[in-house]
């Protein structure tokens, strides 16, 4: 079957169904996922919960570890968490670089269950049925260079998204909305590995999380192979639900390089012979926000109750899905905005179809086999960051969800004519390391203001789209050029971390730590710190309710030269997201005729060189479309 008539087929199944894509060979066309892909029997029911936590406990016993496991399933529901006795109540958050600062350097302060449901809800969010990536993965891809310690190489391609899923936004849902997702978590997504993708007949159908060593960290060399702990427990725990091997990461490349998936599957135990969970010593933690003491079963991606089911009306002949809430109802149908110029519903419906359609003609970065489609999330927002309208293809990765919001909120944002007013305003991040040390969002905005020179004050003068911004919020300026100073957002090299990186995290940092400590309150950006004294302002910045994204993908959107919105697209490599999002826009203005257009040539960020060195606002791949020749897709717009 071919990818588009795959996609399409999944729109003309009930609701309960998901009919996604994936296949077995790199040489042969897409063909269907293996028979109960993606449908309503596939989820992970208590029984097999409670035999992935006693095979990873199994592993953790053979290597005299203790560990805190957990497991969710495909929108993000912990199902179980268990702590093995002796286990470690709370872990250290330490990247390995000797760096104190933002999250970098915290002891023996945060819950262990935290890092273990933040690593399987990333093992989950990551994957689809045409790509297996796991928190070994997601490594790779947020640190300085690309590969990790490559001299002279930009950074990793998904720079910054382990500041997604916050358990403080408004997109991702908490455990008072019942089983209906994508559900947030305690930390973001991880990087430490140890965290996996659960799968049952070639459908995602969970993650499994562990932290046995005590520490949450990140990978910093790439060239070896490691007996990681957390890893290993966690390989035990996916026996009999491990991702199909033609699409974990190491069949997958970005860039021309290979991603990694595990290091190593030599196990000490047999998974097949572990014992029941009840004779294992240890017991089911509760976990306030997330989980009860108990063990639960998930529930079928694509069904109403697991919040994402097929979309009607004009989406569905698209193969659309939609995201809805307890009672079936769309979250986030196409509605008009408000205040001046403000896009119609009409328009935003449209934005939305045209961002699917470029979409399912673009060849995919990160899914097997080769020649599939592109799949993605698409949102539109107003002029005041409220989400307007959201859509995603059949089977984009759960992640991309929440990160496409997080970059449209960025990219409107820095083109608002009030965004350095706002950025002053805000309060400090109050880093719990070192002691007393803080960092305001306005003294970043003085910094970025001061770097980039004329076209950088931040007052609606220029257009700002992700990909710019996350030029200027690299440890190195230009990205990846050693030896040079940092961009104006970001932290220099001898500071900077995955867990410190800058502008993006100072700006959520507050209600981070407040979350994963247990506060689950909704908005992110500009709160307040946690011990603030009784009364103080704890509004935040409303524009920035889910936090931002650095890297590509979002885009601002102009009706006769005036800022009305922003638009986002996230989940199928960047390059892809910036032509969903930028051509997308560019078919659906063709098409309306009612002023709306990307920002004019003359206001993009690109007709800025600060330091020399020019910054880009969009990028579209080469021989972007499959059975097409076409090239430069977005010339000229």
């Amino acid at each position: 079957m071919r990818a588009e008539a795959c996609r399409l087929a999944a729109a003309a199944v009930l609701a309960v169904s998901l009919a996604g894509c994936s296949g077995s060979s790199g040489s042969a066309g897409p063909t269907a996922c293996a028979a109960g892909c993606n449908t309503a029997t596939a989820f992970l029911s208590e029984e097999d919960v409670r035999r992935v936590i006693a095979q990873a406990a199994g592993e953790a016993r053979a290597r005299d570890a203790r560990a805190t496991i957990a497991v969710v399933d495909r929108v993000g529901n912990v199902l179980a968490v268990f702590r093995m006795a002796g286990a470690r109540e709370r872990f250290d958050l330490l990247s390995g670089r000797g760096v104190e600062g933002g999250l970098d350097g915290i002891r023996d302060t945060l819950p262990a269950a935290a890092a273990a449901i933040a690593k399987a809800v990333t093992g989950a969010y990551l994957s689809s049925s045409g790509n297996a990536f796991s928190t070994r993965t997601a490594g790779q891809i947020v640190q300085e260079s690309f590969l990790p310690g490559e001299a002279q190489a930009p950074s990793g391609p998904l720079y910054g998204v382990q500041f997604s899923q916050l358990s403080c936004s408004d997109v991702n849902r908490h455990a008072s909305h019942g089983t209906v997702g994508p559900k947030r978590s305690p930390l973001g997504l991880s990087a430490d590995p140890g965290g996996l993708p659960l799968y049952r007949n070639g459908a995602v159908v969970g993650g499994i999380g562990v932290i046995a060593d005590g520490t949450y960290g990140i990978d910093r060399v790439i060239t070896d192979v490691d007996d990681d702990l957390d890893e290993l427990v966690a390989v035990a725990g996916t026996a009999g639900f491990a991702a199909p091997a033609d699409i974990r990461a190491e069949r997958i490349t970005a860039d021309g390089k290979t991603f990694r998936f595990v290091d190593s599957e030599s196990l000490r135990s047999d998974p097949a012979g572990a014992p029941a969970l009840a004779s294992v010593p240890g017991e089911l933690v509760a976990v306030p926000g997330y989980a009860d003491a108990a063990v639960r079963p998930g529930v079928a991606f694509g069904t109403p109750a697991s919040g994402y089911r097929a979309a009607t009306g004009t989406l569905a002949a698209l193969g659309a899905f939609t995201l809805v809430d307890g009672a079936n109802a769309e979250r986030f149908p196409a509605r008009a905005g408000v205040g001046p110029g403000a896009l119609s519903a009409a328009e935003v419906a449209r934005i939305l179809e045209e961002g699917l359609r470029v979409a399912a003609r673009a060849r995919a970065q990160i899914r097997r086999p080769l020649g599939s489609a592109a799949e993605v999330s698409v949102t539109v927002v107003d002029a005041g960051g409220d989400i307007l309208g959201l859509a995603r293809t059949a089977d984009a990765p759960v992640f991309g969800t929440d990160v496409a919001v997080q970059k449209a909120r960025g990219a409107l944002l820095f083109s608002r004519p009030d965004a350095f007013a706002r950025l002053l305003a805000l309060p400090p991040a109050a880093y719990l390391v070192p002691a007393g040390a803080t960092s305001a969002p306005g003294d970043w905005a003085r910094g970025f203001r001061d770097f980039v020179g004329e076209g950088g004050a931040l007052d609606g003068a220029t257009a700002w789209s992700t990909r710019a911004i996350g030029n200027l919020h690299r440890p190195t300026y230009p990205d990846g050029l050693a030896g040079t100073p940092p961009g104006p957002l970001s932290h220099g090299f001898a500071s900077w971390s995955p867990f410190n990186v800058g502008f993006q995290l100072d700006l959520v940092y507050n209600q981070a730590v407040r979350g994963a400590l247990g506060d689950v309150s909704t908005g992110c950006a500009g709160r307040s710190a946690p011990g603030a004294p009784a009364g103080a302002d704890d509004a935040g910045l409303a524009l920035a309710r889910n936090g931002i994204q650095v890297f590509p993908g979002g885009i601002p959107v102009y009706r006769d030269g005036a800022l009305v919105g922003a638009i986002g697209v996230s989940g199928d490599g960047v390059d892809q997201d910036d032509m969903v999002a930028f051509l997308g826009l560019a078919n659906a203005a063709r098409a309306l005729g009612t002023g709306l257009a990307n920002a004019a040539p003359a206001m993009r960020a690109d007709r800025l060189a600060p330091r020399g060195a020019r910054l880009r606002f969009v990028q579209c791949p080469q021989a972007p479309f499959n059975g097409s020749t076409e090239q430069d897709a977005c010339a000229g717009l």
